[in-house]
């Protein structure tokens, strides 16, 4: 069987989703063909040679409609001959780009293809593609769900609450996301990922002085009195200090087959070991990282021990030390650069923003083994192991 692997990996730094943020002034469609502009000129691949470039887009709706992927490869001065195509799995969407890619060219569909996503946050806000008014579930799941699902804030509660996860905790997760986070651009570990854009180096939403005081003071981000009222249980202890922000950026990752990566005399960061996809509950939404894990594992015949890091969405504090209460991992081989509490969440680049941080970080790390997961809205996940080469 033929092999998938990762040759070039790069990243946007990540902009503050507002209106003010250092992105914002950048169309989504520019963003995206920045990475695939710099993926193809540090990579030196003929683009020519591209079969296919997969990408990312959760709100697919005003200037990210249209299959913004396909435009991307465009304004990035791929060949017209180039396809593309966008796909949308919430904030898994662009993990699962990486998902396709490799699965095609292990298949023998392509020799190469690009994994890529992209997220304007600050032109195209969360929930845009769904009209004021309008229901996007249906009677269906009304009638499967009567007592009704929750956003995903409330999950979060939920899973604090189930897992008796404090607010201490999950601030003190959120101070070393920061501190990570930091540290890595201080000693130029983020320096071979990031392309530099419209005079923005670093990502906007690092906050090095941040501290477990300053968390304390905020206020509970999504108390609400119908759902207090549903959920006794919740302590309302989930803030804007300890969840991921809103983000513009955008990230790629060039997959090719092993055998291609000889022939053309490139060295991978890393081969694409195993995948897995599940679902789970859609109340909680987000525990899908837990089952996830477990499938992938068993997929690649490897124990969690086997595994020398792991990079696991922070969509909020709560969902990460819930996944590391079920597995046991060790926290300090967790998102050992910073997660999206510090770094950011631009949606649709989140996955394939993971997959080029964790790859560098397994050849500056010389890790053997790399594991990565993402919760996602629905009650869905993502898991991948890569393997040093």
């Amino acid at each position: 069987m033929r092999d998938a692997v990762v040759v070039e990996a790069v990243r946007t730094p990540i902009g503050k989703g507002k209106p003010h943020g250092a992105l914002a002034r950048v169309h989504p469609v520019e963003l995206l063909a920045h990475t695939l502009r710099t993926l193809v000129e540090r990579s030196g691949v003929d683009p020519e040679l591209i079969d296919d470039v997969i990408g990312g887009t959760v709100d697919q709706v005003g200037e990210q409609a249209m299959n913004t992927t396909r435009y991307a490869a465009l304004s990035a001065g791929l060949p017209e001959s180039v396809p593309a195509t966008t796909v949308d799995r919430q904030c898994g969407s662009s993990q699962q780009a990486v998902h396709f890619a490799a699965q095609g060219v292990i298949s023998g569909a392509y020799d190469i293809a690009v994994a890529c996503g992209v997220e304007s946050m600050s032109r195209v806000p969360m929930w845009s593609n769904v009209p004021q008014g309008k229901d996007p579930f249906g009677p269906g799941i009304a009638a499967r769900y009567p007592e009704g699902l929750v956003p995903q804030g409330i999950s979060a509660e939920l899973i604090a609450a189930k897992w008796s996860i404090t607010r201490e905790q999950m601030d003190a997760f959120a101070v070393s996301s920061h501190r990570r986070a930091a540290a890595a651009w201080d000693a130029g570990l983020f320096d071979a990922e990031v392309a530099p854009l419209e005079g923005v180096t670093r990502d906007e939403c690092v906050r090095p002085d941040t501290n477990a005081e300053v968390l304390a003071g905020l206020r509970p981000a999504y108390h609400d009195r119908g759902f207090a009222e549903r959920f006794p249980q919740i302590e309302w202890n989930v803030t804007a200090g300890n969840a991921s922000p809103v983000n513009d950026g955008a990230s790629a990752v060039l997959v090719m087959a092993g055998e291609t990566a000889a022939r053309l005399g490139l060295r991978p960061l890393a081969r694409l070991h195993s995948f897995a996809v599940t679902g789970s509950d859609p109340l909680l939404m987000l525990t899908g990282v837990v089952p996830a894990t477990e499938k992938v594992l068993r997929r690649a015949g490897l124990a969690l021990d086997d595994i020398d890091l792991f990079e696991v969405n922070e969509a909020f504090s709560s969902v990460v030390l819930a996944w590391q209460q079920e597995t046991g991992a060790d926290l300090d081989k967790v998102n050992v650069h910073g997660g999206a509490i510090a770094l950011g969440h631009p949606l649709g680049a989140s996955g394939t923003r993971l997959t080029t941080t964790l790859v560098h970080a397994m050849r500056e790390r010389g890790a053997r083994y790399a594991l990565q997961t993402m919760c996602e809205a629905g009650g869905l996940a993502n898991a991948m192991i890569l393997e040093r080469v």
